[in-house]
Formats: C-alpha cells, structure tokens, sequence
C-alpha cells in the first residue's frame, strides 16, 4: 500500500535514514533541526510499510521552497517520485502557494530531468555551491497566476 503522510520532529530519525541512504544531504541533527524550524512540513512516502521517499518545504508566505526531495534508489523511475510531487504540488495549491523554488546540482541530471517534467524553469545560477564545487540551478515553478 502507497500513502504519504506530514511527519513531526519527533520523527528526525526516519529522515535522517532515509537521506543516509539516497543523497546523504543531512546529519541527523540538521534534521532534527529542519524539524524544528517554523513554517517547514516534511512528508514521508511509504510503501508496504516502507518509507521511500522524504519532500521536506519550507512555507514563506506565499512560496514554499523545496529544501529536500529524494526517493530510495531502488524505487526511483517506477512513479513513486512523481506520486510524491503531485501530491506535494496539490498540498501547496490547497494552501494557496503561488510559487515552488529549489535548487539543485546543474550535474544531478536524473535530478534535473525530473524537475524539468514538472515544469521547474531556471531562474539562476550559484556558482561552486557545492562541495564538489558544482554550481547550483535555482529553478521555480508557478502554481498560481497572478
């Protein structure tokens, strides 16, 4: 069975494994940090009592800006990442969301594909953001119309 739930800070733990096992973005204290933080909802992905996937946002007034999207590898490229941000997009419209922002490794090309098939456009660039001195795409996409 596939469902997704909001999880709480109590639940870090889940996040933290999670991420130890896909990109590895957090320490366990970051995310028991992000948890904390105002106006962040993190969700969680589950199949057959598996989580597989984590989408933690952060919700600044009228934008939520994607600070964590990933999905187990061995579940990637079979819907499951879509399933997620589908439902992450029809949570934001409901909460009257006008734009997602996020940012990702200009060298994550599965990554890059995957936002591009939702419509994410860039909108700038951060030179050697990234440990590895890769810059990072800044992309948004619009939900609501001004």
């Amino acid at each position: 069975m596939l469902s997704i739930k909001e999880i709480t800070k109590e639940d870090f733990r889940l996040c933290f494994e999670l991420d130890s096992k896909t990109i590895s973005l957090w320490s366990a204290k970051q995310w028991e940090e992000e948890l904390k933080k105002k106006g962040v909802k993190v969700f969680k992905l589950s199949f057959l009592n598996e989580v597989i996937g984590i989408c933690a946002i952060q919700l600044v007034i009228d934008e939520a800006q994607i600070n964590y999207f990933s999905v187990n590898q061995k579940y990637r490229r079979k819907g499951f990442g879509t399933y997620l941000m589908r439902y992450l997009i029809k949570i934001c419209k409901s909460l009257n969301i006008k734009k997602l922002i996020l940012e990702v490794s200009e060298n994550n090309y599965e990554a890059k594909n995957f936002y591009n098939h939702f419509q994410f456009f860039t909108v700038g660039i951060r030179k050697k953001y990234y440990k590895d001195g890769s810059n990072a795409l800044l992309k948004e996409k619009f939900l609501i119309k001004n």
